[in-house]
């Protein structure tokens, strides 16, 4: 190989190593920080750039993105003098490269020791219920600090969640049994409320239905009342009626045989004769031991023996004359056609025999139970029967 051609390779390696150091090509969601002799010259956004040869160097490329770092868990003394654990989870964005590359050595490192610090002083004055409850508020207070504090590292801090809080064992024991027994409390006042309630239902139902059942027994006993009453009345009627009727028909039929006897004109002989029947009447009877004639018994039977013919021409008075022409003499035709009349007004027409409705009409009329007949309209209707149709007005 000659000295020309070694030349010649020299310088060709010589040309490519000086286009890779002043051609440099920056990825989507990142920046490189440019130094020109050791002070920083400029931030190469995304794309191709071009660089000075052995003059320009790229320090640090920075990504834009924004980056999550998990951190170990932490120990942490309460305000109540109880250790616990709790990890954290930062999330965080780049927004100066700059002042990411010359504002802090290492800022992944700062932001775990400005996070314990910080978590420490946060949850140091609280007790453990309130670590474990306040979880937002610690959230809250550890991303406020630190977005303060990182923003002259050119860091935004978007939020800041705790992980998990880990007390120790004997007392995560005891929160345990603290809650079972709240629970088991809980549980106990939710049956005792139930069966209050329950209770007040059933009570409350009961009330119900013993008001119903006493309010229905009373309309049935109401309709009941008014159903006998109303039946008394037009069985008293109908018995007032028959009565009236009966004492007419009585009344007519003494002064029937009143009328008779005064026509036929008795004499002594007919009233012996009826005195001579009435006597065995006398002595009918499982009580009679003894029968004691009257002393006109012996008159009563000299009558009826003169009447018999036993003296004089031997007639008896129940002979009847012959007529002229021999026939018997006819007796008179009774004419009964009046036997019914009276002189009296009718028993519908009557004071007493009107049924008073007044009673039931001017109360307030009582609603019949379904299958119950009303009974002022039965009353009515016999009223109406037993006066002819015609309801007669309340005096």
């Amino acid at each position: 190989m000659t000295p020309a051609l070694i030349a010649l390779i020299v310088v060709a390696l010589l040309v490519i190593v000086v286009v890779a150091k002043s051609v440099t090509i920056v990825p989507q969601a990142q920046a490189k920080v440019v130094e020109r002799l050791g002070r920083y010259s400029r931030t190469l956004s995304p794309g191709l750039s071009l660089l000075v040869p052995f003059v320009d160097r790229v320090r640090a490329t920075i990504d834009l993105r924004e980056q999550v770092i998990s951190f170990p868990p932490q120990p942490v003394i309460t305000s109540d003098n109880l250790q616990v654990g709790i990890d954290t989870v930062v999330y965080f964005q780049v927004t100066d490269p700059r002042l990411a590359v010359y504002g802090i050595a290492n800022y992944i490192t700062g932001m775990e020791q400005l996070t314990t610090t910080t978590l420490r002083n946060v949850v140091g004055g609280l007790n453990l219920e309130g670590a474990l409850t306040g979880r937002d508020g610690i959230n809250s207070q550890l991303r406020e600090v630190l977005d303060g504090t990182t923003g002259p590292w050119g860091l935004r801090v978007a939020r800041v969640e705790i992980k998990a809080i880990d007390p120790p064992p004997s007392i995560r024991d005891s929160m345990e049994k603290q809650m079972r027994a709240d629970r088991d409390k809980r549980a106990i006042i939710l049956t005792a409320e139930g069966a209050r309630q329950s209770a007040i239902t059933t009570a409350e139902g009961q009330k119900a239905s013993a008001i119903l059942s006493a309010e229905g027994k009373k309309q049935a006993a109401i309709l009941e009342a008014e159903a006998e009453r109303q039946s008394r009345i037009l069985r008293a009627e109908g018995e007032r009626a028959a009565l009236y009727l009966q004492a007419q028909g009585q009344a007519k039929s003494i002064e029937t045989v009143f009328q008779a006897i005064h026509d036929g004109k008795p004499d002594q002989g007919l009233l012996a004769y009826q005195y001579l029947q009435t006597l065995p009447q006398i002595a009918q009877g499982d009580a009679n031991k003894m029968w004691i004639v009257p002393s006109e018994f012996s008159k009563a039977l000299d009558g009826l023996a003169k009447l018999g013919g036993a003296e004089g021409d031997g007639r008896s008075w129940m002979d009847v004359e012959p007529s002229r022409d021999g026939a018997s003499r006819p007796t008179a035709e009774l004419d009964t056609s009046g036997w019914f009349e009276s002189a009296l007004p009718r028993a519908a027409d009557q004071p007493e025999a009107r049924i008073e409705l007044s009673s039931i009409t001017d109360t307030t009329p009582a609603v019949p139970a379904p299958g119950i007949p009303d009974t002022t309209a039965l009353a009515r209707a016999a009223e109406e029967e037993t006066t002819g149709g015609e309801v007669q007005p309340r005096p």
